[in-house]
């Protein structure tokens, strides 16, 4: 089990596993903030964490908020590394047609955590051949 030491604001709400098996834990917000159509705003959640080497956080968009209201993260997937400590912020968009209004302990996001390894680079002159080599985008087809 992962240990992540927090340090929360007054009116910062600590994630947790909803249930048991879940990858993330919710994000809630910590401010209000009426967010208007094609609109993008970072959005506080008065916590800040302590992440161990070897470890990064994603933080993604929740699924219902995207379907039912056209809310989204502006960045998609953020990566929160193991050597900030600041206060973690979401930069929520807005991509529907009617004000969302953000309000203070909902759900904004959530944050998985996953192992990452630093890469070390080495310069060659030929890379190993596969099977789709260079093709990239559409090379697998669309049916």
């Amino acid at each position: 089990m992962l240990k992540v030491k927090i340090k929360t604001s007054a009116d910062a709400k600590i994630p947790f596993y909803a249930h048991k098996g879940d990858s993330g834990v919710d994000l809630y917000s910590a401010e209000e903030h009426l967010l208007k159509p094609m609109e993008r705003k970072l959005i506080s959640t008065g916590i800040k964490i302590s992440i161990p080497f070897g470890y990064e956080a994603q933080i993604r968009p929740k699924s219902g908020l995207a379907v039912e209201h056209g809310i989204s993260h502006a960045n998609c997937i953020g990566t929160i590394d193991s050597c900030y400590r600041g206060e973690i912020k979401v930069p929520m968009i807005n991509l529907g047609d009617k004000p969302y209004k953000i309000e203070k302990g909902k759900k904004i996001g959530q944050m998985v955590f996953a192992k990452v390894e630093e890469a070390i680079f080495e310069e060659a002159d030929e890379l190993d051949e596969t099977t789709r080599n260079e093709h990239g985008f559409g090379s697998t087809g669309l049916d």
